[in-house]
Parts: structure tokens; C-alpha cells; sequence
């Protein structure tokens, strides 16, 4: 195929040795929020992961595009999700771009994903349209069909071997629709499914199937927490029973204390804004039935992430059993921030009823007690969102930092990530292990990923460059500017400088991220030439990744 890279492996070729490029393991987590793991602020159990950060690197400025399907997008194809199909979501990654998983393959590479997809087209599966009772029933898995999309957009056509996970963008972790095997419909669950767990455990599986020969393997791992709904395994939500009753602003002040202690951030150059209340009332204005279902959503929340790391500590086993930890690149990120949503109705995406025929309550019409049911669906709502993206503004869907600042591990022993020492090294080393505050964007995976194989980017036409320099602990040209546009929000970083808005048709506000990265004091007015000379360049990007002029 003409996009595949050349790969140097002459020496295996040529003496038998075993080919000994590194396994890739890419995690990402779903509306995760900045500050939600314990080693960047949170007081959710995540030891796994702060084992993967304490002996790896952690990033505090690294970029996602802001929501679902054009995070994945880019990370599967190294470019701007606008010019891969992925402009809004719930549409198919074009045909026409390479993804990763197809490159690696065709230069040896076992490849597998187990997790959510969402770069297929979300269509009416059956009946009049996507809100008939011919489309609920197969969303409620009572109706059994045969795809979920088009085919020749699924996972197991676009390079991986193995996928296991679901089609579509939203699931009940209990009955979860368009699950698949390959192309093949998954539909009798056990009684104690939960798909958190199976994707960990598949992933597993996965690592001691590709272990058995000399291949290195590339193994996506997407997955679905903690998106709402809100479901969670009864015991894990027991853990956090009463700890947010002091309410969001409490939880913010507190996580925000944490980031600083540990050293990921500075209050100079962090000040901590207000927090975005959405419409909702200040925590101790709210009535107390209200801060009850806030208090719960929370505790929701936060089993979710804790069972995801319970459930990566058997992964990170299966590779040490297999003998490959030390040569697996494992990286961690958020396909964006934690989400404001709190869905009120079924349709679309969101089922009406259990496969039993239970119906499914929505937003406020259950009990706190009730929530993580398989039968309740909520999200967390704007206020607990911004707690959850710490230090930051807003949340999910914006191009403000609350919206597109993930948090990002990389750990790699053989590559000796975050082992870097010395005056000139890049990186802060705390008690927590290293920290980076060089700029990043999901672009930059993908080329990441083909320099540690040894494989040439340059026919991938990627916009992003290579993180190696800065796993290696030096300081990595950067790029000339970051661009960022989702659902008519929209911003242009450019060094330290960055204008963003909410809404097309809106002013930019300028921020000057050197002295204020929590985007607290727009400047707009007293750089208007900057503010033109950015914008500018922004419409010239958007004419080129979309063809259009700008909004």
C-alpha cells in the first residue's frame, strides 16, 4: 500500500533475531476530567496508574480536540479531525487516510482494540427513524440485528485484527448496545457484566495471545468509563459513600491543594477561577435533595474510574507474566474533559428500557440511593464537571482547558521514560516521579508511535510531531500554532499565546498562558493586533482542513 512506512529490520531478517521494536498499549479514558486521578489531584484509588506515573512521565499541557469522535480520530490518523470525516460526531472516519493500526499492522505488528469505537455513522438501525419504537427496542437490545453501522467502517476493517468493544458512542455498562467480536453481534451477557471489567479482561487475553510469538503487538484500550450514564458495581460506589457531601467547591479547593503540593502546578501561573456553575445554584443554596443526587452522581463517578484502574492492574500483570512490561509504550489520556451532560429522555443513542423490560429512568426521576442502577441514566452536570477538569474552566465540548487539557502518562522502562537526570534535562522530578510542562496534542501519537518503531511518518501526512524528545527528557521543537474548533467553539494556541470562544460569531478572548494557563484574565482588549493577527491564522486553517470560509 503506498501510505506504509519503510521499517529497518534487516538484523531480524537476516540472523533470526527476535524483532524487538516496543509493544504500544494506548489507554484512553471517556469524559474523564483533568484532575480525576489520584496523581493529578484527585482522592479517587488509582494506584495503577499512579504507579504508571510515578515511574514514567506525567504531561501538564497536553491537548485533546475537546469531545469523543474527533479525539479518536486523531489519535487513529495523526490529523485534525475535520479532515478525516470527523468534523461533528457520530459519522465514519473516511476511508481514504490510513489509520495507525492499518500502518503497524502492515509493518509486522500484532494489532488489537478492545473498547468503544464511535467512528462509525450513527444511523436508524430499524423502523421510521432513530427515535421509533422499532430503533428503542434495538437499543434496548430487546431487537437483535446484525450490524450496527456500516461494516466496512468497523474497527476490525480499519487495520485491527482483534476488537472487541462496542460500535456506537453510548452503552449501558450493564447491557451495552452494538457490542461486537469482530463483526459479529454480542448479545448474551452474563448476569454480572460489566463492561469496564470485560474490556480490561479481554485486553488481557489479548497480551497473552500476542506474547506467543516474536511480534510486537499495538493493542488499543478504549474505554467507555466514566461517560454517563452513570453506572457503577454497588461495592465501589460504597467506597466513596458520603466523601463529596461537602459539595463541589469543596472538592475543587481541595484537588486544587493537592495539584499544588505534589508540584504539577503553580498557583502564579494556575489561579484558580471560580467554578462554572452552569444554572445551577451555589452548593449551599441548592436544596438538599439536590445536593444528595450531586453527592451521588459523584460517588458514581468516582467508582467508575476506580474499577477502571482495578481492572488495568490485570493487564499491567498480564504483560509482566508475558515478559513484556519493560518494552510495552504505555500511554494514558482523556478523550476530553469531564462532561456537563445530564441526559433527560431516551432517543437516538439512549435506550427506553432494560433487555427485561424495565423502564429506564432518567434525570431526576429516581433516588440518590437508586443511581449506578441499570435501570437510572444521568451524567454529572456543570458544576461537578468543572470540579472534575481542576484547575480549569469549563468542561466537555469546549475549547477552553476544561475541554481540551487531558491528562497524559507515558511509561516505557526499555525507552527509559521519565529516568532522565541533569541540568539540561526537561521535566521536574517530585516524589510522584516526573513532570513535563512541554505543549502536546493528540496529533502527535501517531508519530509518535511510528519513530519508536522504526517506521517513516513522512507518507502519513500526520500534523503532529514525535514525543520522543521529550520522553528522552530534552526540549522538543514545538508546534507553530494548535488549532481547535468543535460544534462552533473554537481556539488557536501559538506559543504561550491563545484566543478562544465559545460560539462562532463570538469575540476571542485572548489569554497569555505563560502567566495564566486557567484562562482567568482575557487580554483581547489590550492586544487587539494579536487578537487579529491569530484569528486570522485560525481562518486560514479552517479554510484548509474543511474548504470552507471561516465563521
Amino acid at each position: 500500500m503506498k501510505y506504509v512506512g519503510i521499517v529497518l529490520l534487516l538484523s531480524q531478517c537476516v540472523t533470526g533475531r527476535a524483532d524487538v521494536r516496543p509493544n504500544i498499549l494506548v489507554i484512553m479514558a471517556d469524559d474523564l476530567g483533568f484532575s480525576d486521578l489520584r496523581c493529578y489531584g484527585s482522592d479517587i484509588d488509582t494506584p495503577n496508574l499512579d504507579a504508571l506515573a510515578k515511574n514514567g512521565l506525567r504531561f501538564t499541557q497536553f491537548h485533546n480536540a475537546s469531545r469523543c469522535c474527533p479525539t479518536r480520530a486523531a489519535l487513529l490518523t495523526g490529523r485534525y479531525p475535520h479532515e478525516v470525516g470527523l468534523r461533528s460526531n457520530g459519522a465514519s472516519l473516511s476511508k481514504d487516510v490510513p489509520t495507525l493500526a492499518e500502518i503497524l499492522r502492515d509493518n509486522g505488528y500484532h494489532t488489537g482494540m478492545t473498547g468503544k469505537w464511535h467512528l462509525t455513522h450513527a444511523a436508524a438501525l430499524a423502523g421510521d427513524g432513530v427515535n421509533s419504537a422499532e430503533h428503542l427496542a434495538v437499543l434496548n437490545n430487546q431487537t437483535r440485528v446484525s450490524l450496527f453501522g456500516e461494516r466496512a467502517t468497523y474497527p476490525a476493517a480499519r487495520g485491527f485484527d482483534r476488537h472487541y468493544g462496542v460500535i456506537w458512542g453510548i452503552v449501558n455498562f450493564f447491557h451495552p448496545f452494538a457490542l461486537v467480536n469482530g463483526f459479529e453481534p454480542v448479545y448474551d451477557l452474563s448476569k454480572d457484566f460489566y463492561l469496564t471489567d470485560a474490556l480490561n479482561s479481554k485486553t488481557a487475553d489479548y497480551i497473552r495471545d500476542f506474547a506467543k510469538d516474536d511480534k510486537p503487538f499495538f493493542i488499543y484500550l478504549a474505554h467507555a468509563a466514566p461517560h454517563w450514564p452513570l453506572h457503577a458495581r454497588e461495592e465501589d460506589r460504597a467506597k466513596y459513600k458520603g466523601r463529596y457531601d461537602r459539595g463541589w467547591q469543596a472538592m475543587r479547593q481541595q484537588r486544587y491543594a493537592r495539584q499544588v503540593k505534589m508540584g504539577l502546578i503553580d498557583t502564579a501561573i494556575y489561579p484558580l477561577p471560580d467554578i462554572d456553575l452552569g444554572r445551577r445554584k451555589t452548593w449551599k443554596n441548592m436544596p438538599a435533595k439536590q445536593r444528595q443526587r450531586d453527592s451521588a452522581k459523584m460517588e458514581t463517578h468516582a467508582a467508575m474510574i476506580d474499577r477502571l484502574d482495578q481492572g488495568l492492574g490485570d493487564v499491567i500483570t498480564a504483560l509482566k507474566q508475558t515478559g513484556q512490561f519493560e518494552n510495552t509504550l504505555i500511554v494514558f489520556l482523556a478523550d476530553n474533559g469531564a462532561s456537563p451532560e445530564e441526559p433527560v429522555r431516551p432517543g437516538y443513542d439512549r435506550p427506553s428500557e432494560t433487555p427485561d423490560g424495565r423502564t429506564i429512568r432518567y434525570t431526576g426521576k429516581f433516588s440518590p440511593e437508586e443511581l449506578g442502577r441499570d435501570d437510572t441514566w444521568t451524567g454529572l452536570g456543570p458544576a461537578l464537571a468543572n470540579a472534575c477538569n481542576t484547575p480549569f474552566r469549563f468542561w466537555k465540548k469546549e475549547s477552553y482547558h476544561g475541554g481540551c487539557a487531558s491528562p497524559f502518562i507515558v511509561h516505557w522502562p526499555a525507552g527509559k521514560v521519565g529516568q532522565s537526570a541533569g541540568p539540561s534535562s526537561d521535566g521536574r522530578a517530585t516524589a510522584d516521579g516526573r513532570i513535563t510542562d512541554q505543549v502536546s496534542h493528540v496529533v502527535d501519537l501517531l508519530p509518535t508511535f511510528l519513530d519508536a518503531a522504526g517506521i517513516d511518518a513522512a507518507s502519513c501526512m500526520s500534523r503532529g510531531k514525535s514525543l520522543l524528545p521529550i520522553m528522552e527528557g530534552k526540549t522538543r521543537e514545538g508546534h507553530a500554532g494548535l488549532f481547535f474548533e468543535h460544534s462552533g467553539g473554537a481556539a488557536h494556541r501559538s506559543g504561550d499565546w491563545k484566543i478562544v470562544r465559545l460560539k462562532p460569531n463570538r469575540p476571542w478572548a485572548l489569554y497569555d498562558l505563560s502567566r495564566d494557563r486557567t484562562e482567568t484574565k482575557d487580554l483581547a482588549q489590550q492586544h487587539s493586533e494579536r487578537v487579529n493577527s491569530m484569528s486570522a491564522a485560525w481562518g486560514d486553517w479552517w479554510k484548509d482542513v474543511t474548504g470552507e470560509n471561516p465563521r
